[in-house]
């Protein structure tokens, strides 16, 4: 078995070596587009629309990544997000159905140029005025002067809707974190957080459940800094992300003990501590629900525990356990904060 190396083109390669075929895509063609309710910070039920963009791959390797299978290798050409997003838009408008919000989803970082290019920021603004609130994601490093231009570009609007970006933090754990290549440290993305703060723009923070390298024994401490981190930067959201196997590299880990999979519980316990970490003052946390039937051990108390902690990600307050007939398990209680 290969260990897992030093040094960014070793881990590189670690990466590219154990990743299965990357399926074929249209780059004028957005993956899909999902509507759900999500609560606003004031307490009120917000209709969501989240399109999943095509575009040109992530230029990093994060050792957890599978989001690379949403994309295509070259570059994306210009105008194909515009094209993407206008396509998303005449779609809602003709189902009539009222949406307040937009997550711009494209499987890497909205601020990079060869993914999205900067000469489609208007056309793309264009093509969100009217909802209240736009998220896009982006690595850390990449908030910047892009950042300003595309909030620009979104203030020309007749109606402007509010910017709200979306960061991965994935850990504090500084060692697990160096380690999970994302080339990035606290210090960064803190740095990140300021800017957009002063921008006027809001933070959104992905954390993993369960990532590799942390010892499983302090997996609860190392979540609730993580949120600590996120809440003291000024996330008003923290989704929490199981990491999920399936691009290889996981996998490996998984076979020399850096690696455990999270189980559902796993999930329920830590949405458990989030809730109790996010206090007052609208601050919310939500768990990924997105193919949770991997981290089910019984199928039979699978879809009542999806819908509790769907429960809990729009009510945000916590509900009963499901207990089991067929396997007797309930979630795992939390421990103390």
């Amino acid at each position: 078995m290969t260990p897992y190396p030093p040094g960014p083109a070793a881990r590189d390669r670690f990466v590219l070596d154990r990743r299965p075929q990357r399926p074929a895509h249209d780059p004028w063609r957005a993956q899909g587009l999902l509507v759900e309710d999500e609560p606003a910070a004031d307490g009120t039920i917000a209709r969501v629309a989240t399109v999943f963009l095509t575009g040109r791959e992530c230029p990093w390797r994060c050792v957890m990544c599978d989001l690379w299978q949403h994309t295509i290798e070259g570059d994306t050409p210009r105008g194909a997000i515009a094209a993407q997003v206008g396509a998303a838009r005449t779609t809602l408008d003709a189902s009539g159905e009222r949406v307040d919000q937009m997550k711009l989803y494209n499987a890497g970082s909205f601020f990079d140029p060869r993914a999205v290019p900067e000469d489609d920021y208007h056309a793309v603004a264009a093509g969100l005025d009217g909802f209240s609130r736009i998220v896009v994601e982006s690595h850390p490093s990449l908030v910047g002067a892009r950042t300003d231009r595309f909030l620009h570009a979104l203030r020309r609007q007749q109606a402007p809707p509010a910017l709200e970006v979306a960061m991965g933090l994935e850990t504090a754990h500084p060692a697990a974190l160096e380690r999970l290549h994302k080339r990035m440290d606290v210090d960064g993305f803190r740095r990140a957080a300021d800017r957009l703060a002063s921008l006027g723009v809001g933070l959104r923070v992905f954390v993993l459940v369960s990532p590799p390298f942390v010892p499983a024994a302090e997996q609860d401490e190392w979540l609730l800094r993580s949120l600590d981190v996120a809440f003291a930067a000024g996330a008003s959201v923290v989704s929490l992300i199981p990491t999920r196997g399936g691009n290889g590299a996981l996998e490996a880990l998984a076979g020399d003990g850096s690696f455990r999979p999270p189980r559902l519980h796993d999930l329920e316990r830590s949405l458990a501590l989030a809730r109790g970490r996010a206090g007052e003052g609208g601050r919310r946390v939500f768990a990924d629900l997105w193919d949770l039937d991997r981290l089910a051990e019984c199928p039979h108390c699978l879809e009542p525990r999806r819908a509790r902690l769907r429960a809990m990600n729009l009510e945000q307050r916590q509900q009963p356990p499901v207990i089991c007939a067929r396997c007797g398990s309930c979630p795992a209680p939390a421990p103390a904060s």
